[in-house]
């Protein structure tokens, strides 16, 4: 196996590097936080007209309503959560039958409440759904027994980031989004944000990491605008998403197009990850292996191994949209619909725009990423012999690895 260490250590690499970082990566960085801490959004964002209460419990017993038996149940629930002091209270609750559900309530199953606060105890709790929370915490277990499995520290780190992801999403893009700031925006700073932590955290800050981050941002910056000039072409009122038209009711100021490219922009964020990182691992072991390969035999063979990749990764982007519209692609198949005329519908072109944008920033990546990675370490060899003092530094520091 190639020690890629020793492209990390060399003196020369590190100080094209730091030209990078100090040329691309701060300004941008510091760009971030600034616009971050400018658009970070204070105070209440809770809508007094769109707050909603909830409520959990178990079905303890179930007995056809007098009313309707065929189509309703009456359930009685104990609340394991509940505001005020209903908590413990064993309540009743309508709940769908027959052909009304679609899946079956059952005497201990778990179910989510909606409450009406102010309504007496007999009408205060309806249905809403079946409670998954103990099946998606055993999911989320598995998940991280496994990544930590497998990555072991690396795992952990990964798993924080993934933490701060979460974090970036709901405490500063979906509130600043909803305070008013522009959603393109906000979805590149926490964007990039996200990638500074996520790279550096989980591959460690070094030279690497940060060609890859650079091309990362690059990539994202391409994406945010194809998607933004291609949603505006398109003529995207934006509604089509699923949840559009409620936002756009309790929010009527914001901007449901610039909504629609901060998703494309996001969603385009993981994969962008992976590839730049790919990219700039390829160039690191190829520089490893044979150090006096120039920037055009470094990006060939880049460009060679990243081909491969982008055509399965393209691929799995273009499917999990198609796969988000496949509902509505089988309404129309069974309207005998033709294609051309599903296609420019905003429900369908929009998954279309979504999967094509964020494609075209993956293909994007891999030059900007593998240029790059080859720009920092080509020729090494024949900068080193030109510089005994650092060629033993690096066999120095090789050695002690």
């Amino acid at each position: 196996m190639v020690d890629t260490s020793v492209v990390d250590e060399d003196a020369i690499v590190a100080r094209r590097v730091r030209v990078v970082v100090a040329a691309l990566l701060v300004p941008l960085i510091a760009a971030a936080v600034i616009a971050m801490a400018v658009m970070w959004p204070g105070g209440d964002l809770n809508i007094p007209a769109a707050e909603q209460t909830g409520a959990s419990g178990t079905v303890v017993s179930i007995e056809p309503c007098a009313e309707t038996p065929a189509d309703c149940d009456l359930a009685t629930v104990k609340l394991g959560s509940a505001p005020g002091a209903d908590k413990g209270l064993e309540v009743p609750v309508e709940v769908p039958k027959g052909k009304n559900a679609a899946v079956p309530v059952e005497v201990g199953g778990k179910v989510l409440l909606g409450v009406q606060k102010d309504a007496p105890i007999e009408s205060r709790y309806q249905y809403v759904d079946h409670d998954r929370s103990t099946p998606l915490i055993w999911l989320a277990v598995i998940f991280a027994v496994a990544v930590i499995a497998l990555s072991r520290w690396r795992g952990v780190a990964a798993l924080i980031a993934l933490g701060v992801t979460a974090l970036t999403l709901t405490q500063f893009i979906l509130p600043a989004i909803l305070r008013g700031s522009n959603p393109l925006l906000v979805a590149v700073v926490g964007g990039s944000l996200i990638m500074v932590v996520a790279l550096y955290l989980t591959h460690g800050i070094n030279a690497q990491s940060s060609v890859a981050l650079a091309g990362t941002i690059t990539a994202l910056g391409l994406t945010a605008l194809l998607g933004w000039f291609f949603v505006k072409v398109s003529a995207f009122s934006g509604l089509a998403s699923e949840g559009a038209s409620t936002v756009k009711s309790y929010v009527p100021s914001i901007d449901l197009t610039g909504l629609l490219v901060a998703g494309i922009v996001i969603g385009a964020l993981g994969v962008l990850d992976d590839v730049t990182v790919t990219q700039a691992s390829a160039v690191w072991e190829l520089s490893a292996a044979n150090p006096a390969a120039g920037r055009a035999e470094l990006i060939g063979a880049g460009l060679r191994i990243g081909r491969a990749h982008v055509a399965s990764v393209v691929n799995t982007l273009v499917l999990a949209y198609a796969g988000a519209a496949l509902p509505v692609l089988m309404v129309f198949a069974i309207g005998g619909v033709s294609t051309g005329y599903v296609i420019t519908t905003e429900i369908v072109a929009m998954e279309v725009v979504r999967g094509l944008v964020g494609s075209l920033g993956i293909i994007a990546a891999v030059p900007l990423t593998t240029a790059l990675a080859a720009m920092a370490v080509a020729d090494r060899s024949r900068d080193l012999v030109a510089q005994p003092e650092s060629v033993a530094a690096a066999g120095e520091s090789a050695s002690e690895q």
